[in-house]
């Protein structure tokens, strides 16, 4: 299976599965700010502690010019339920990097204060809408010193993006410091989700960030082979 993903409109916070049955959401055109929900699930009978707040720290780093970036197509390989090869177009000299499980690359500018994350793997059966939709009940469970900010969220053509703020745990960030996260799904020719990406930096880098990801999401192709049923996750 191949999928070329076409269109043009467009991080990373928190991690979620883009494999969830299609009755998260519908499909529909567009999600504007105001349908972005706030958690409904019942609270936990544990009190969680409170969390301190954090002092932020701007980062008042030169915004990343998009005028600068130069791109190429780089491939590579992800697995989860399947084996997808994937490419496409990101900044020429940030260096990718996978995790083991490869179920993600990421692509990470010289400085290590931007990049684009680019995943696929998943079994597609959702639409873009409903993936986003997922995220935002998962984000709506951030604690709150980690000060979430919704900017937008919309669903155009092929794509659901979902743009927000957030300043990571200290565990992962001792400084405090606002990141800026740009996350799409990209739908295939059947209409659904086939490959999530964000591009993540600072608030200054907004507009660079999205022309990264408008870059990658109108360049992405997805081609699919089955994992050694040894290999597949239980």
């Amino acid at each position: 299976m191949a999928i070329t993903a076409l269109g043009g409109a467009g991080g990373y916070g928190v991690g979620l599965l883009t494999a969830v049955d299609r009755s998260a959401a519908a499909a529909g055109t567009a999600a504007p700010l105001g349908a972005i929900r706030t958690s409904t699930s019942t609270p936990s009978t544990t009190p969680s502690p409170t969390s301190t707040p954090r002092v932020i720290q701007p980062d008042n780093s030169p915004p990343l010019d998009a005028s600068e970036l130069r791109y190429k197509t780089r491939s590579f390989d992800v697995e989860y339920v399947y084996k997808s090869q994937v490419s496409a177009r990101v900044p020429a000299n940030w260096n990718m990097t996978r995790p083991d499980p490869p179920r993600t690359a990421r692509f990470t500018d010289p400085t290590g204060k931007r990049w684009i994350r680019v995943e696929a793997g998943f079994t597609i059966q959702r639409p873009p809408a409903a993936s986003m939709e997922a995220r935002i009940l998962e984000l709506n469970r951030l604690p709150k010193d980690q000060m979430l900010k919704y900017i937008s969220s919309t669903v155009e053509g092929n794509y659901a993006t979902l743009v927000y703020t957030y300043v990571p745990p200290a565990s992962l960030a001792p400084v405090a410091t606002v990141r800026y996260v740009i996350v799409r799904w990209v739908a295939d020719e059947s209409g659904l989700c086939a490959v999530e990406m964000s591009s993540t930096g600072l608030p200054q880098d907004k507009k660079a960030l999205m022309t990264v990801i408008d870059k990658a999401a109108s360049s992405v192709v997805r081609r699919d082979s089955p994992l050694d049923s040894s290999e597949k996750p239980s």
